[in-house]
């Protein structure tokens, strides 16, 4: 989910700019210190906007503690003029919205799945089914990848099926009598790489960015099902992983091999998993019945609403609420003689994932409460009479642009703030669907995202090789996810 961090002294440099923008912006006698309406408090959201952006793109310091300064900043300065202790709750509100409670279930079902090798399995299992023969093989481990990052994130996805590309590359090149495969092996690698980029596009648990849009949509009164966003999200994936093939067949097809070496490397990976175990049927079950509560969870929690109408309930506390149930099903569970979840599974989680997610949604309700949207929305008219198209491709072009230099995470972030008061409220959920699908497709450099850099350090990748691909592939992208976006968002929201 996170790219590779910066050189010191760009790090640095970071810190010093966002320092200095925060305090600029703060004491600087400007029209967002003096709003008719607002008072100050513009300035003061945008000063926390300022630092916690600049500090996010360059990584300054860790972009979770970044994530973190909403509680300290607001509450001190006053942002949603409520008094300290008032600010300093509806800060905290950010940081327990059911968004995070949805990620946390997910990432544990994940843990599970890591746990017992369920996710290898599966993986091997649908190469398998796909076939073994050059472009065949490609393909499987590309779809293989990409589905296991529906569920699991793109860095663990990637970290996983890394030696499954490097026993199928060392297979095949002792079968062609020791010749290095130049081409071949990047393609696999690249596969690797740009399958749990992609993957990850598919649900809302795929990769934070998906998370931080629904629950930015939900805080403005647009809330988005689980099955909403993989109507969108998961066709996309599916249009665009045969381009991906395509660019990376074009690179692999220069060496050409058997079936049967591919073949003999999946059945012994299989064979080393053993049969299917109780633990791995427990937690298909416990996923399977998750995933169906998941896609149809808006009709149970307008249910839910109905029974309760005090309650405030929503399809994103139907979502997180069963999550949290199937984890702690999972705990409870146990199987040859220990939790089907172990603690230890649930150690090596990234839980400082949930702290970024409510930082974007505590910067996001920052920036609207305090006045600072609808200064910014009569700043940015300029974008905002452009043809609702325009915006959409301009959006999707910016967040592949910005994510080749900086996380998807932090590139969603701030884009979804600048974005929501740019645009027209007409185009409003389709542009940030648009940059949120565009973030995540960054296939040109390996700091780009952690899978790229994975790959990267398997020796079979070079960085022309990735740019040459990945430049055309993130143009693309962004082309794809504008065109899609515009024909079904509004049909689907």
């Amino acid at each position: 989910m996170l790219r590779i961090q910066l050189p010191r002294g760009g790090r640095a440099v970071g810190l010093v700019l966002g320092v200095l923008a925060y305090l600029a912006i703060l004491f600087f006698a400007t029209p967002l210190r003096a709003d008719p309406e607002w008072g100050a408090r513009p300035a003061l959201a945008a000063a926390a906007a300022a630092l916690m952006a600049i500090w996010w793109l360059s990584e300054a310091i860790p972009i979770y503690w970044t994530a973190a300064l909403p509680l300290l900043l607001f509450p001190a300065s006053g942002v949603f003029g409520r008094g300290f202790f008032g600010d300093l709750a509806r800060t905290v509100d950010a940081y327990v919205d059911p968004y995070l409670f949805l990620f946390a279930g997910g990432m544990a079902i994940a843990g599970a799945m890591q746990q017992w090798n369920l996710h290898r399995r599966i993986a091997l299992s649908v190469m398998k089914a796909i076939g073994t023969e050059p472009a065949r093989l490609l393909a499987g481990l590309l779809a293989a990848t990409a589905f296991i990052s529906l569920w699991i994130s793109n860095t663990a996805t990637a970290a996983m099926m890394l030696p499954i590309g490097l026993a199928l590359i060392a297979q095949i090149e002792r079968s062609t009598g020791g010749r290095r495969l130049q081409h071949y092996g990047a393609a696999l690698m690249l596969a690797i790489a740009y399958g749990a980029n992609v993957g990850g596009i598919g649900t809302k648990i795929g990769t934070v960015p998906n998370a931080q849009f629904a629950g930015f949509l939900e805080r403005r009164g647009t809330p988005i099902s689980f099955l909403e966003f993989m109507a969108v999200g998961l066709p996309f994936v599916l249009m665009f992983l045969p381009v991906v093939w395509l660019a990376l067949w074009r690179i692999g097809r220069k060496e050409d091999f058997g079936a049967a070496v591919g073949a003999g490397v999946i059945a012994d990976e299989l064979a080393r998993l053993g049969p299917v175990r109780r633990a791995e049927k427990l937690i298909l079950g416990v996923f399977a019945a998750t995933a169906l509560v998941w896609i149809f969870g808006k009709g149970l929690g307008a249910t839910l609403a109905r029974a309760w109408p005090g309650a405030g309930i929503t399809s994103a506390h139907v979502e997180g609420g069963v999550a949290v149930l199937a984890a702690l099903v999972l705990l409870l569970l146990r199987a040859e003689r220990q939790p089907v979840l172990a603690l230890a599974s649930l150690k090596a989680v990234p839980w400082e994932t949930l702290l970024l997610l409510g930082g974007g949604f505590a910067l996001a309700a920052g920036v609207q409460d305090s006045g600072l949207s609808a200064f910014m929305s009569r700043g940015l008219t300029g974008i905002r009479d452009l043809p609702p198209g325009l915006q959409v491709a301009i959006a999707a072009l910016a967040a592949v642009g910005i994510s080749a230099v900086a996380s998807n995470t932090s590139t969603i972030a701030v884009l979804l703030v600048v974005l929501a008061e740019a645009v027209s409220p007409e185009a409003l959920s389709t542009v940030l669907f648009t940059a949120t699908i565009a973030a995540s497709c960054d296939f040109a450099l390996p700091a780009g995202t952690p899978p790229n850099a994975i790959v990267f350090g398997s020796g079979y990748v070079t960085i022309p090789r990735m740019a040459k691909t990945g430049v055309l592939l993130d143009l693309a992208a962004a082309l794809l996810a504008a065109a899609w976006c515009w024909l079904v968002v509004d049909l689907v929201l």
